[in-house]
């Protein structure tokens, strides 16, 4: 899973960026190159687990993170920076609330409703251009040939076209299964799933809970695959760099009782209907990230596709009452360790064995 961290110039995305891989560097200004880093998913049932199996080695889900240099009309004619933003899963866009007038906004004022609506129309026009080269070869195409997929191709695109025209990006547009399937090659901006980040000011360091609700019930209600939520930039990216303890402590001294890195991925799960099962044992304790209402099979196939292939049934149980029960031999003792067949539905917390051929 691979997430681009966009915004205007000055907003803080490279603070953003530090609270999620730990790596600490300037401002890059005028810098065209992605940066890009992994950030290990926190996950507190695996230090559970792992106080019970003692394992060899502890694996945590990870999720990584492009820094994009910043957005603008000129960026998105650039080749190399369209093809970074095309293959990502998802957008974390950073809109600046915080005042600071030695770091002066290229708009000249803090405003992050305007620029969250200037760079999301910069999205929609960059997927506008490339509808209407399509469309054009299309027509040229259904001259020359009768077929229905290329009639159907074309109907989608008019679709998709009628709506960026109305200022909609594709995210917000209603398309079923075969629709979806005609354009998601053109990987297009407007439709990846949007979290927007809000970096707050250290005054408001306490109120990030509130700020992200008022954000959700006014400017983003109604949208379709887009979410929200805030951080302290210069305060989180700070605590980044320090041991976990000390960093609960200071967060405590701002009110907040989870870190940026935290609500960040949550946010970001959450936004791409994602969760986590887990495997343990003494070799390895370890989480796998799969699609929400994925079943036995597909998480199989996370772990190994040999295990899909040759799947035969899983054994499950919840990560918690395998820990109270201190390993298998007490849950089986127990009845909490359940057989189940390929269409079981994973949730999350889950531990599985999976038995294969």
């Amino acid at each position: 899973m691979k997430t681009a961290i966009i915004g205007l110039p000055m907003v803080g995305k490279t603070s953003l960026f530090t609270i999620l891989t730990g790596v600490v560097q300037e401002t890059r200004i005028g810098s065209t190159a992605a940066r890009v880093g992994v950030a290990k998913v926190p996950d507190a049932r695996l230090e559970e687990l792992a106080r019970v199996f003692e394992p060899r080695k502890l694996t945590h889900a990870t999720v990584e993170y492009a820094d994009m240099p910043a957005i603008s009309k000129e960026s998105l004619r650039d080749p190399s920076y369209l093809a970074s933003l095309r293959v990502v899963d998802a957008f974390a866009h950073v809109l600046r609330l915080f005042p600071d007038e030695t770091v002066p906004h290229e708009k000249g004022s803090v405003n992050p409703v305007r620029d969250l609506e200037d760079v999301e129309m910069e999205l929609i026009l960059s997927d506008l251009v490339v509808i209407e080269k399509r469309l054009e070869r299309l027509e040229k195409d259904r001259k020359k040939v009768k077929s229905s997929e290329l009639d159907h191709e074309f109907e989608t695109l008019e679709k998709c076209k009628a709506a960026l025209e109305a200022d909609r990006p594709l995210r917000q547009l209603e398309l079923d299964s075969e629709e979806e399937k005609r354009i998601r090659g053109f990987q297009f901006l407007s439709q990846k799933p949007m979290l927007y980040v809000l970096n707050l000011g250290e005054n408001e360091a306490g109120s990030l809970h509130e700020r992200e609700r008022e954000y959700r019930e006014t400017t983003l209600a109604g949208r379709r695959r887009t979410s929200v939520t805030a951080v302290c930039g210069k305060i989180e990216a700070e605590l980044a760099e320090l041991p976990p303890e000390e960093q609960k402590e200071y967060l405590a001294s701002y009110g907040l009782q989870e870190s940026g890195l935290e609500r960040l991925i949550s946010a970001t799960y959450s936004l791409l209907g994602l969760m986590s099962f887990l495997t343990a044992g003494e070799d390895e304790v370890r989480a796998w990230t799969i699609p929400a209402g994925s079943n036995a099979v597909k998480a199989a196939g996370a772990i190994h596709s040999d295990f899909e292939k040759k799947f035969i049934r899983a054994e499950v149980v919840n990560w918690k009452a395998l820990v109270d029960a201190g390993g298998y031999a007490g849950v089986r003792e127990k009845g909490q360790l359940r057989l189940e067949g390929k269409e079981y539905i994973v949730k999350d917390g889950d531990v599985l064995v999976i038995r294969h051929g």
